[in-house]
């Protein structure tokens, strides 16, 4: 049987970030609530420059060799922070990437959940049509507002990979297990800039559907928690993550018990210095734990679950490959986090309020962002993109 899955993984956050320690302490906080209660270091801020379509070119641009732009013709899109109710996403990136003009550019809209699902199809298209390639791009900006319950949790960037035949990466399975149910526990009406949320309700939500997803892939697969050497979770908040690892632990021996634990360590580490980023968090989860892991192994076993309010989840496995570091570019978060400018709170309010959010024409001054692809203002009610 042909194998599928993940071939080259990329990321792109911003060049802007807040301490969470600065942000609890102009709250009135204790740090201690963001940084252990809630798991979360830093958090990426994104400049008026930036948005769901910059940062994914930004992302894929790193992976794509001039054969891929041409050969690809499917690019899946997944936000739930789109920029036009009409008009995908994606050919925009399409436009700004060079890629090849006779392709499928479709935008996809699940909360969190859609990343999944574009990687999901990708997956099947390829099984319809051997010696295709993929692009699936994870793209989104977590926004709930200044001063709000949700703050804490906010953050963006974009994950962008590519799906083909014999990856580098990871093997995908067959294996998945879905549900939803209509929930109102986060929502973003149209008419909305910033999300809607019950945040201990949510949290509830994605435990129980983690639980029931697990305990119906284990009766359907005759696997158990014995057969994953990790879990990756999508990862709002990082304790998140941890909770509903915690619920299945019990059914593994000690030793499984503490390496099923310092893997999720490992796929945490990139989120907790980058925040939420919806569609793509569970990836850069992924990569996370590709990259920081100190037993993971060709032939490995991972499980992942996806989680998008509203709700729809869904749990699934995949086999870690012999050269999957080589899927990823190398230095890549090295690179970031050295590079990263560090706001103040008061900066970072200004740079929130500043968003891209009227429909007049106007000019934003992109000076000091060092992306390739930027956004460089509204012209006629149209996104002006640049490339530097």
């Amino acid at each position: 049987m042909t194998k599928i899955g993940i071939d080259r993984m990329s990321f792109f956050s911003p060049h802007l970030y807040i301490d969470m320690t600065d942000l609890a302490l102009a709250r009135h906080e204790e740090p201690d609530k963001f940084l252990i209660g809630i798991g979360q270091s830093e958090q990426a801020v994104i400049p008026p420059t930036q948005d769901v379509v910059t940062m994914a070119a930004n992302a894929a641009d790193q992976i794509l060799t001039d054969d891929d732009r041409q050969a690809i013709d499917l690019i899946l899109f997944a936000t739930e922070s789109g920029i036009d109710n009409s008009k995908s996403g994606a050919v925009y990136v399409q436009r700004l990437l060079g890629m090849n003009r006779y392709a499928r550019t479709i935008e996809l809209k699940q909360a969190c959940y859609a990343g999944t699902f574009g990687l999901m199809t990708a997956r099947d298209y390829i099984k319809a049509h051997p010696g295709k390639k993929v692009l699936v791009l994870a793209t989104d900006i977590a926004r709930y507002g200044l001063q709000s319950s949700g703050e804490v949790t906010q953050g963006g960037g974009a994950v962008a990979m590519i799906v083909s035949e014999n990856p580098k990466i990871a093997v995908l399975e067959n294996d998945n297990q879905y549900q939803s149910e209509d929930i109102m526990d986060f929502w973003r009406p149209v008419y909305a800039t910033e999300a809607l949320v019950d945040g201990k309700y949510s949290s509830e939500v994605y435990q129980t559907f983690f639980k029931d997803l697990w305990q119906r892939y284990q009766k359907n697969s005759q696997k158990t928690i014995a057969d994953f050497n990790a879990f990756v979770f999508h990862l709002p908040f990082t304790k998140l993550g941890l909770k509903a690892l915690r619920q299945i632990l019990p059914e593994a021996n000690d030793e499984r018990q503490n390496q099923l634990l310092a893997n999720f360590e490992a796929s945490r580490v990139f989120n907790r210095r980058i925040g939420n980023l919806y569609t793509g968090s569970i990836y850069l989860s992924l990569m996370s734990l590709l990259l920081n892991s100190e037993t993971l192994q060709s032939g490995d076993r991972i499980g992942l679950f996806s989680y998008g309010s509203g709700a729809e989840g869904e749990f699934f496995s995949a086999i870690i490959q012999p050269e999957y570091r080589t899927g990823m570019v190398t230095n890549q978060f090295e690179q970031l986090f050295a590079h990263r400018q560090r706001v103040s709170i008061t900066m970072y309010e200004g740079i929130y309020q500043a968003a891209l959010l009227e429909s007049s024409d106007q000019s934003l001054n992109h000076a000091d962002d060092p992306a390739k692809f930027i956004l460089t203002g509204l012209k006629n009610q149209q996104r002006q993109y640049e490339t530097h």
